[in-house]
């Protein structure tokens, strides 16, 4: 079975359709086998196009992937019933309990000790947390499940 054969053997197992998909048939075959830890040169060969070809398609792939992640963010953010502003220059210690406070009058029960938390939203915020302290405003919603999802707010 060719390189080819198994990614496409793959899309179907997991049910990659293109036509509802923000990928395309050939985004997604490049993905499936980068993440089968086959090189662009290689793809490249078993395709028959050039390294830099398979990179581009691999970089927009990664990037609609991306833009489809903040797209399910947004929605969610939308639908929370708990969203909490979360200006700069807060100690990233007083989070949970800004949140644990909204939930608590949104009738919302989190599923996280303050640590966890804490790195919940740090881990997300990315470049939005420095050490302790937010350095970029942020929103943190909970959805009715208790799901966390945060966002730098100016992409609200």
């Amino acid at each position: 079975m060719s390189m080819i054969d198994d990614a496409e053997e793959l899309l179907a197992e997991i049910g990659f359709e293109a036509d509802t998909s923000v990928l395309t048939n050939r985004q997604a075959q490049v993905l499936a086998l980068r993440e089968r830890g086959f090189s662009q040169a290689d793809i490249a060969t078993a395709l028959g196009t050039s390294r830099a070809n398979v990179s581009s398609v691999e970089a927009s792939a990664r990037e609609n992937v991306e833009k489809a992640r903040e797209t399910v963010a947004f929605a969610e953010a939308l639908r929370a019933p708990v969203r909490v502003h979360v200006p700069t220059g807060t100690d990233l210690y007083d989070v949970p309990n800004l949140v644990y406070d909204a939930c608590d009058d949104a009738g919302v029960k989190v599923d996280h000790t303050a640590p966890d938390l804490m790195k919940v939203v740090s881990d997300a915020a990315g470049t939005a947390v420095t050490g302790r302290e937010v350095s970029s405003p942020l929103v943190v919603g909970v959805t009715s499940e208790g799901v966390v999802r945060v966002r730098h707010q100016d992409r609200e």
